[in-house]
């Protein structure tokens, strides 16, 4: 099928395969063995609209009792070594991989994106579990370090897991935001409480179970299932840790509950990210990474690109190759490869892409793609949209959209690029595209975000898992991946064991003759260059 309306994007196939024939009650069955829950509740498929599955509902009392059984269980996987602790995600690795159709499935009807971005999640947390289980030991490992009199004073670091963390996941990265930030608590020792977004459990569900076979004690991943002001507040009211995904005005709060109990966090949150393209970028390059930074998952990527700031003397040409390519683009509800878009999440996405594109045209913004709502396709399918013509009064100008809506602005200058980019309090990801990647660094440098990708609008930041990611300003606090992305689970703790001579006056020494003992022996190791 193929639409025929002026400016409108072609459907993929559906394909013949359904959401009944991957959900089944033996599949849900298995999933949610041993989840608490006294009450019921249900997810649905954005694809389609349909029930899904009858999930077992939690309540804060359910919370409570999970971070007994998590805290129990920790107590012999914290005393496991190291070693043994990454090779369960050198073998999740291997099982995701071989079994990569199941969750395919299960990220596509619950999240309705297309069968290409769903890998994506893929291979972020086969990547993520490669990471760790090859590097994990190296991080944790006892570190030596100089005493406060060498030889006489002997210093080791070590790592000590903070406990239990608690999660609270999203719904639009579910596996990547929900299993992949889990694996490094796993292997610094941590137990997890976790709540996923309950139009996702089942995917969070089927990487407990895949973990479980790869030798995860069952009750170190607890996982919890329930509307977010009911369960989340317990949830994190009873971690050692909390690590949260999700919009800024909920950061807010899950921050204040945390410090209020001193206790540490991780906050990732929302953007609107700015993708600059130069005089000199190559054009076809450029257009073709755009429809990637605005559109996969469509749009609803924290890292996504929403606003566009291109050099007036390649605007024109830039704009006629983005423009082609955001119309070709396929739309699509099958479980298979093909589609280029899948859909927004549900009524509240669909509602403010459609009231900040309203809004924009309204007051003056032109549409030069898409613009339109489609349930001819799927009850919250958007068209992806670019707009031009876009000032700072529309709401699309300045709030986060979260969906396939990005706005264009011309430049002259490269110093005015980055002033206008650097303009919002938000500071997660941007790009830079030049021919000169030299200077590509020097721009991105320059640019408030936690990450800048030149030539590339978010995977390569994004894959390089032994880099750290995250947001500046109020895009969040803390890094995942990396070396901070497993030491944040992880309390360091300092062993100095003293020898020989105490640190205070000895043989016979009065308190001046230590003092001057002391300085004489501070000089001598400024000069040794001693740190």
């Amino acid at each position: 099928m193929t639409d025929t309306t002026t400016g409108g994007n072609p459907v993929a196939p559906a394909g013949t395969r359904t959401a009944a024939d991957v959900v089944t009650p033996e599949l849900v069955a298995r999933l949610t063995r041993g989840i608490p829950g006294s009450g019921r509740t249900a997810n649905q498929s954005p694809l389609t609209g349909e029930k899904l599955a009858d999930l077992p509902e939690s309540t804060p009392q359910d919370v409570a009792a999970a971070y007994e059984r998590a805290r129990e269980a920790r107590k012999a996987w914290a005393a496991t070594p190291a070693r043994q602790r990454a090779a369960v995600l050198l073998r999740f690795h291997d099982l995701l991989l071989a079994r990569q159709a199941e969750i395919l499935d299960l990220i596509q009807l619950e999240t309705g994106k297309t069968r290409m971005h769903a890998h994506e999640e893929v291979q972020l947390v086969a990547v993520t579990a490669r990471h760790y289980g090859r590097k994990a030991p190296a991080y944790l490992r006892r570190r030596r370090h100089t005493g406060a009199i060498p030889v006489l004073t002997k210093v080791a670091e070590l790592r000590q897991p903070k406990g239990t963390v608690g999660f609270i996941v999203p719904w639009n990265y579910p596996f990547a935001l929900g299993a992949g930030d889990a694996l490094p608590a796993f292997a610094a020792g941590n137990a997890v409480v976790m709540k996923p977004d309950t139009q996702t459990a089942l995917t969070l569900l089927w990487a407990r179970e895949q973990l479980i076979e790869a030798g995860l004690p069952e009750d170190v991943w607890q996982i919890v299932i329930g509307e977010g002001p009911v369960v989340g507040p317990a949830v994190v009211e009873h971690a050692d840790y909390v690590s949260f995904t999700g919009s800024s005005r909920t950061g807010r709060d899950v921050a204040k509950r945390a410090a209020d109990r001193l206790v540490g966090f991780s906050l990732e949150l929302g953007g609107k990210n700015a993708m600059l393209v130069l005089k000199d970028a190559d054009l076809d390059k450029a257009a073709e990474g755009a429809v990637r930074a605005c559109f996969a998952s469509a749009g609803q990527l924290c890292e996504s690109m929403e606003r566009m700031y291109v050099h007036e003397s390649v605007a024109e040409a830039f704009l006629e190759r983005f423009v082609a390519r955001t119309k070709a683009l396929k739309l699509g509800t099958g479980l298979a490869y093909g589609a280029g878009m899948g859909s927004l999440a549900g009524t509240r996405q669909l509602e403010t892409v459609t009231r900040h594109v309203d809004e924009a045209v309204d007051k003056g913004a032109t549409v030069l793609a898409g613009g339109r709502p489609r349930p001819d396709v799927g009850p919250y399918f958007y068209e992806p949209t670019i707009l031009d013509g876009v000032e700072s009064p529309m709401a699309v100008c300045a709030e986060e959209t979260f969906g396939p809506v990005v706005s264009i602005y011309r430049f002259t200058d490269e110093d005015e690029a980055v002033e206008r980019a650097n303009a919002t309090p938000y500071g997660l990801n941007a790009a830079v595209w030049t021919k000169d990647t030299r200077r590509g660094a020097q721009v991105a440098a320059r640019l408030h975000s936690g990450t800048v990708n030149v030539n590339e609008g978010y995977a390569s930041a994004y894959g390089s898992v032994q880099a750290p990611l995250g947001g500046m300003g109020e895009s969040g606090i803390g890094r995942r991946n990396g070396s901070e992305g497993i030491l944040k689970y992880t309390e360091a703790q300092t062993v100095a064991t003293q020898r020989l001579l105490p640190m205070a006056p000895s043989l016979g020494m009065t308190d001046e003759q230590y003092a001057a003992f002391m300085s004489r022996s501070l000089r001598v190791m400024k000069a040794l260059r001693l740190r």
